[in-house]
């Protein structure tokens, strides 16, 4: 895959499934890897926080990894994540075992390479002591995780990591399209593309220059995301946009059980509900018929749309 070759459209950010004894389930795994590929996903981004990443243990991370590469068989680019360890050592050790898969890209989580109180300085240290220990024709990207805390990448780090030459792809989680403009901005003129994890200001960042959407509701609303993202300038895509931003809120009712129930339940696919970041007791009820609304709402819109 050539390195500039990181397709616009919508890139779920995966789930991982589990067996009902907490073992990953790598069988469910490459079925849903082909149910976001049958709905439309431009990429994947496999071993992210919303795959439980800091629950996982790191041949956990690169089995999962190899098991979405090897079922999305070249037809979408996966980039992966994983490296979750506080000491820079132990990072370098993460990502030359995912490394060796040869993802389309490795993702570098923003706030890995310092704290909370430590400055941009160290930030760039850390982060160019795992780069130079990664293969030097690898494409590495960003992601804003939120967990343990959010840090968003500043204006001197971003333009720092476009005069590398070797980052390729930002998931960017700042929830701001004054600041995502002002980012593209930045990078204009790089290699870089920026995909907004952001529904509210989605289909305004792509008019604006982003190049896609990675975020949670692709694994409830695959299809929909994908058709915004290639029909900007379809007068009906405003009107998408609306329902997105309100029925993205599910992502805050017990996710990722609430997910796993929907395919589960709703689009056919075999697997659990168990997660290592909640319980999936924890789905009520009421958050079930939360996400029945949902599939009904989301299957009007889609005959509307002719999907």
């Amino acid at each position: 895959m050539a390195h500039n070759n990181f397709p616009g459209g919508a890139w779920p950010v995966m789930l991982t499934p589990f067996t009902q004894d907490n073992q990953v389930d790598y069988q469910a795994l490459a079925d849903l890897t082909e149910w976001y590929i049958k709905n439309g996903c431009s990429g994947l981004f496999s071993d992210c926080q919303s795959s439980e990443m800091f629950f996982l243990s790191l041949p956990e991370r690169v089995k999962i990894a190899k098991t979405v590469i090897d079922a999305a068989k070249g037809r979408v680019p996966v980039i992966v994540s994983g490296h979750i360890s506080d000491k820079v050592e132990d990072q370098i050790t993460e990502m030359q075992a995912i490394a060796e898969l040869r993802p389309a890209a490795l993702i570098f989580i923003t706030n890995r390479f310092a704290t909370e109180q430590q400055s941009d300085a160290v930030w760039r240290e850390n982060c160019e002591k795992v780069m130079n220990a990664l293969p030097a024709d690898l494409p590495l990207g960003l992601y804003e995780c939120p967990y343990p805390y959010k840090r968003l990448i500043s204006d001197e780090n971003l333009k720092w990591c476009a005069k590398t030459e070797r980052f390729y792809f930002v998931k960017d989680t700042c929830c701001d399209l004054e600041l995502i403009k002002h980012r593209l901005d930045i990078v204009k003129g790089s290699v870089f593309k920026i995909y907004n994890a952001n529904t509210t200001t989605l289909l305004d960042s792509l008019k604006a220059g982003c190049a896609g959407f990675c975020g949670v509701m692709a694994s409830f609303q695959m299809d929909l995301y994908a058709w915004l993202c290639s029909h900007l300038d379809d007068p009906r895509a405003v009107k998408l946009q609306h329902l997105l931003t309100i029925t993205s809120l599910i992502e805050r009712q017990c996710y990722p059980v609430n997910a796993k129930y929907y395919l589960k339940t709703y689009e056919g696919l075999n697997l659990t509900t168990v997660c290592r970041t909640r319980k999936d007791s924890e789905l009520t009820a009421t958050f079930k018929d939360e996400v029945a609304q949902l599939k009904d709402l989301t299957a009007e819109v889609r005959q509307s749309l002719g999907i």
